[in-house]
């Protein structure tokens, strides 16, 4: 059946609908109103969740890779208030019919918007479930599809999603609100040989015949819903953990995660027990946005953490700590985006602490503050102090613009400030309630700060400037300082260094990668070309494997405009798509006329290999629009 537009409907087509909303017997709307009082409205969803909201999806779906478009259908339990329609989130989908009770129902979709079209359906009497046939449009800003070449195997191609913040509804029909939480059972059917593996229970082997089904009994919020395929295989690291990888990168990605299940152990041991299931690691190829993702029960990594020597794994303990602070309880909207990501820095801090050491996790905190310094800085230059609150308004924006070190290093040094003035034990005893007392459910920033004042401040006599912290900019002047002795020890280094001690005289040969980056961001400036080169000779910055040092030293060498690393530079620009990587290196190339017109001509090869979120954000730093520069590609 086509789309029903009804605007223009005829009325005895929508008669049976107005005589059910009528009639629905007030003790059921009451009912039902009180089972969806609890939803707040989100300003990033069209969905109305107080009056219709899905408890439960089935997506049947066939991924068709030569074609690069998804098709299926997406079915849902719905949980009704008297409405007589249930509205849902799309952008750019091609909705083919709406079905209920075995008959179609009328629907259309609204006007364009950033956050997309909304689905209205109108709910015939007794409706409980919907069926809406679908396909992705071109485009679609959650998917991204590798060709061969862009794999590490070369010859299967690739797909995965990133529906964080706002882009699921770019691959299903959906209430796309982190405060709106259902279950899902998925049936997938993919081309043969290639594996597909979801953010649910998951094969551990491919299926002969291309059809793969998951289930995920807890509920979860739509950004969690995730979907990846490819030439994959699988290593287990413990009881309950396990990575999958392409198979050319399988073994060393185990290698390096060797520590998850430790990991796992140490964060039950701090915030309770693990509540879903398995732990699993995808490792997906360099193109993915960010470092990782913390879908549930299958974190979406980045390979560049893959580092050779271990030393980068503080990403996963913060993406499994996700399972907790995040996943468990949720922020109910964009807005509170600090509740998600503040709570895990501090949480992937402790279970640092706990297996590797104060020191280490003192470098760790250390080094997220200078990111937090420099990000308070730049948004105070840009005159944007309203986005250095933990709480943020970003009503009318993509709430990818609040997705910023405010968030996770001002919400995780809010949370260390409360450790410190009530003591550990006592903050942890909280926390663990915390997690308990809010498990599968959603939590506001309000509904945070009356739950703090109730259960720990008020019982304890404890002043805390609430105000200051969660709705005024920067830091305030009780905000602790992380230390460091083993920083300490490379800035007597660097002091050595500028007063004239060979580089390779140096005592660095006990370095981790968090010292070499707390050297590599302290270099003075400028420096000269002997200067690059001679760090470059005894150190080998440009040819290093590990990505975040690199990542640092391409910095240096656009600022300091050292030749011999612009190959290599223009190479990890070309491969690596993960942002927290591109923005600064494209940015301090574009801080000079001769370094924007190489970003231009490297981005014009790279870009198509980036995810729509990475895109979108270097297009800004490029001042590109619509995929174009002022000036010729």
């Amino acid at each position: 059946m086509n789309r029903i537009d009804l605007r223009h409907a005829p009325l005895a087509l929508l008669l049976p609908f107005l005589i059910a909303c009528a009639h629905t017997p007030p003790a059921q709307q009451s009912a039902d109103a009180g089972a969806n009082a609890a939803y707040v409205m989100d300003p990033h969803s069209h969905a109305r969740p107080t009056e219709a909201v899905i408890k439960h999806l089935d997506l049947d779906i066939t991924v068709h890779m030569d074609s690069q478009r998804i098709e299926g259908t997406a079915s849902y339990l719905l949980q009704r208030s008297g409405a007589t329609h249930i509205i849902l989130d799309t952008d750019g989908l091609i909705i083919h019919e709406v079905e209920g009770n075995g008959g179609p129902l009328p629907f259309e979709m609204g006007p364009a918007s950033l956050i997309g079209r909304p689905l209205r359906i109108a709910l015939a009497p007794g409706t409980e479930r919907i069926r809406v046939r679908y396909a992705t449009g071109p485009g679609a800003k959650a998917l991204k599809w590798l060709t061969p070449e862009q794999t590490t195997g070369g010859a299967h191609p690739f797909l995965f999603t990133q529906s964080q913040a706002i882009l699921a509804r770019t691959w299903i029909p959906v209430q796309d609100s982190p405060g709106i939480r259902f279950t899902y059972k998925a049936r997938v059917q993919v081309p043969t040989p290639l594996m597909a593996v979801m953010s649910a229970t998951n094969p551990q082997e491919r299926a002969p015949d291309g059809v793969y089904e998951f289930t995920m009994d807890q509920p979860i919020p739509a950004y969690l819903v995730a979907l990846a395929v490819g030439d994959l295989a699988f290593r287990p690291l413990g009881e309950r953990c396990g990575v999958y990888a392409e198979p050319a990168v399988v073994e060393q990605a185990a290698w390096e995660f060797a520590d998850t299940e430790r990991m796992l152990v140490a964060a039950e041991s701090l915030y309770g027990p693990y509540r879903w299931g398995r732990y699993d690691v995808l490792v997906l190829p360099p193109s993915f946005p960010f470092g990782g993702m913390e879908n549930p029960m299958l974190t979406f990594a980045t390979p560049t953490i893959i580092a050779g020597d271990r030393s980068l794994n503080a990403l996963i303990a913060h993406e499994l700590a996700h399972s907790w602070s995040g996943n468990l309880v949720t922020n109910a909207t964009w807005n509170d985006f600090w509740l998600n990501e503040g709570f895990t820095v501090y949480f992937e801090n402790r279970i640092s602490e706990a297996l590797y050491g104060p020191a280490y996790a003192g470098m760790l905190a250390q080094l997220g503050r200078q990111d937090l310094d420099n990000t308070i800085a730049g948004l105070e230059r840009s005159g944007r102090n309203a986005d250095t609150h933990l709480r943020l308004d970003l009503t009318g924006r993509d709430p990818d613009d609040g997705m910023t070190d405010i968030a996770y290093e001002k919400g995780a040094t809010f949370l260390r400030m409360l450790e410190m003035k009530v003591g550990r034990a006592r903050f942890d005893a909280f926390l663990r309630d915390y997690f308990d007392r809010f498990a599968f459910t959603s939590m506001t920033t309000d509904k945070f700060l009356a739950h703090l004042k109730e259960n720990l401040l008020d019982p304890l006599q404890v002043e805390v400037d609430l105000d200051a912290w969660v709705d005024g900019p920067g830091l305030p002047p009780d905000a602790p300082t992380p230390e460091s002795p083993l920083f300490a020890q490379v800035e007597a280094e660097l002091e050595r260094w500028q007063k004239g001690t060979p580089p390779a005289q140096l005592a660095t040969s006990s370095w981790s990668t968090f010292e070499w980056l707390h050297f590599i961001r302290h270099l003075p400036r400028p420096l000269n070309k002997t200067q690059m080169a001679a760090l470059d000779k005894s150190f080998g910055f440009t040819g290093t494997g590990n990505m975040e040092v690199l990542a640092a030293w391409l910095e240096q060498c656009i600022r300091n405009d050292y030749a011999p690393a612009y190959p290599r530079l223009e190479e990890f620009l070309t491969k690596v798509g993960r942002r927290k990587f591109l923005t600064p290196l494209y940015t301090e190339l574009a801080s000079t006329e001769a370094g924007r017109e190489r970003a231009l001509a490297i981005y014009q090869q790279a870009r198509a290999n980036y995810h729509a979120v990475a895109r979108q954000t270097i297009d800004d730093v490029l001042a590109i629009k619509d995929g174009k520069p002022p000036v010729d590609f």
